[in-house]
């Protein structure tokens, strides 16, 4: 696509939610370690240095569709929840129940887990304070919302529901880094089988470490 200079705050609007649309086609192709700026800049239809005066770089791209990925799955979320969790069960059926629904929609969220994943160690190392501050803020209105849905039906969770919500979306980033393995590792596995040990399904591993922490963060009587 080809765009005319932007004119008034419609039309920039419209210019950032194209570059955020494209960039987001982009990830269901490709890792987010191989969306590059200058092919963003290409599929976009602008010059670099133009959709630089939208985002101040690559990373701040990808920092606001993780905002905008994250609030679409906590919609999704609060119906799954709804639907799945037995208001009349006991607290620990109720947080299991609960893991399970936010272990298995995350791990149907590869985009998402991989954005969590690379949130610390690259999305927010080119950026400025500015974006940074911007950034966080929302992250703190989403954790809010998420824990709010948590407490709608694990209301003996109380406070230490954003804790929990905080330690889960980081978990799901750290632990899409291992899915899938490299070809080497592949290799290694089909060689010795006794290594395959160390081989993890995202659904089966988020599965075990939210529940996990939800149990651990649960009041026992």
């Amino acid at each position: 696509m080809t765009f005319k200079r932007a004119r008034s705050e419609e039309q920039r609007a419209i210019r950032r939610r194209a570059i955020l649309d494209t960039a987001a086609a982009m990830l269901d192709e490709m890792p987010v370690a191989e969306v590059s700026l200058n092919e963003l800049s290409r599929r976009v239809g602008l010059a670099k240095s133009n959709v630089l005066r939208y985002f101040e770089s690559r990373e701040a791209v990808l920092l606001e569709l993780l905002d905008d990925f994250l609030g679409s799955w906590l919609e999704v979320l609060a119906d799954e929840l709804a639907q799945e969790i037995d208001a009349g069960a006991g607290p620990e059926v109720r947080a299991r129940q609960a893991a399970e629904v936010i272990s298995r929609s995350l791990a149907e969220r590869t985009v998402l887990c991989d954005l969590f994943g690379a949130q610390g160690g690259v999305l927010e190392r080119n950026v400025s304070v500015e974006v940074v501050k911007r950034h966080k803020r929302a992250s703190i209105a989403r954790l809010a919302t998420m824990a709010e849905l948590l407490r709608g039906h694990v209301p003996e969770i109380g406070d230490a529901a954003e804790n929990f919500c905080l330690m889960a979306l980081a978990v799901a980033g750290a632990l899409d880094t291992y899915v899938p393995p490299p070809p080497s590792v592949l290799a290694a596995y089909a060689e010795e089988p006794e290594l395959s040990v160390l081989h993890m399904e995202l659904p089966d591993a988020l599965r075990l470490a939210v529940t996990s922490l939800l149990l651990g963060v649960l009041p026992r009587d």
